[in-house]
């Protein structure tokens, strides 16, 4: 009996959790602040490392290293625990979530980006250039016309036509009978008779038509309604209610003969005959 050496029960160091009590409940020990250390760097990585796959759900690979402040958290299993109570380390860390307080101050996994793919554009077709340059001329040829517009606006709107006052060459170019010479640019007849000179205005008096000299009727006639005047514009046949008038002559210095049609002598129906007054005709 002296020989033989009993063995020493195990020392509170070695075992940091409690024995567990004779009844049946689980109990789980809490370590102290003195078994507990603190966790060596090579524990944070891999710590960390874990939770990186857990959030990205990849299946964790190999065995993580362990320290000693991880054996020490580890949930010891008393003997008298049924089996269904037991959990199997490698499930605990599998199912787990972490806490706010373990994940903190370690960065959130980031999804990795798609790397952004270059697409070159193809070069403009020729007919879109030219489509460009067709509007933009249609816009700069409008904006140009309104602007001649508003322009023109501000020019006055007068109507050349001819003078009423000109000459008509001298008395001895005429021949007996009438003249058709400045019908087309002035719109008269000059009349020449054995003691007289005069100028009709070649209107027909009944709606202002322009009456043709017919040479072998020795006649004016009017086309419209068939108006008749002779040979000095007095009014015989048609509608025509009156002679037709006669402009304004006389004699410059030069000798020749200047017509003014701004100035008519007229032979009212039933009114007083102005043919005879001075400047409706020429004496000869």
């Amino acid at each position: 009996m002296d020989s033989e050496k009993i063995p020493k029960p195990p020392a509170a160091e070695d075992h940091p959790t409690s024995t567990p009590s004779a009844t049946t409940e689980s109990v789980v020990s809490v370590p102290t602040a003195e078994t507990v250390s603190t966790p060596s760097p090579v524990d944070e990585k891999a710590r960390a490392a874990m939770l990186i796959k857990a959030a990205a759900g990849l299946p964790p690979t190999g065995k993580e290293p362990r320290g000693n402040g991880e054996a020490n958290a580890l949930r010891e299993t008393p003997a008298g625990t049924p089996p269904a109570a037991r959990v199997a380390p490698g499930a605990a860390k599998s199912t787990t979530t972490p806490t706010a307080g373990v994940a903190k101050g370690i960065p959130k996994p980031v999804a990795a980006k798609q790397p952004a793919t270059l697409v070159e554009s193809a070069p403009e077709p020729p007919i879109n250039r030219m489509r460009r340059r067709v509007v933009w001329a249609s816009i700069a040829g409008f904006l140009g016309v309104s602007f001649l517009m508003f322009l023109r606006f501000f020019l006055p709107r007068s109507i050349f036509e001819p003078s009423s006052v000109f000459r008509v060459g001298f008395p001895g170019d005429y021949a007996l009978g009438v003249d058709t010479k400045y019908q087309q640019q002035y719109r008269i007849w000059v009349t020449k008779t054995t003691d007289r000179l005069f100028v009709i205005y070649a209107v027909c008096t009944h709606l202002g038509c322009t009456p043709d000299w017919k040479a072998s009727e020795n006649k004016f006639k009017c086309p419209c309604h068939g108006s008749g005047y002779d040979s000095e514009g007095i009014n015989f046949e048609g509608p025509a209610p009156r002679p037709m008038d006669r402009a304004h002559v006389e004699i410059d210095a030069e000798g020749q003969i200047i017509v003014d049609t701004g100035r008519l002598y007229a032979w009212p129906k039933g009114g007083e005959n102005k043919f005879d007054e001075e400047g409706a005709y020429i004496q000869i």
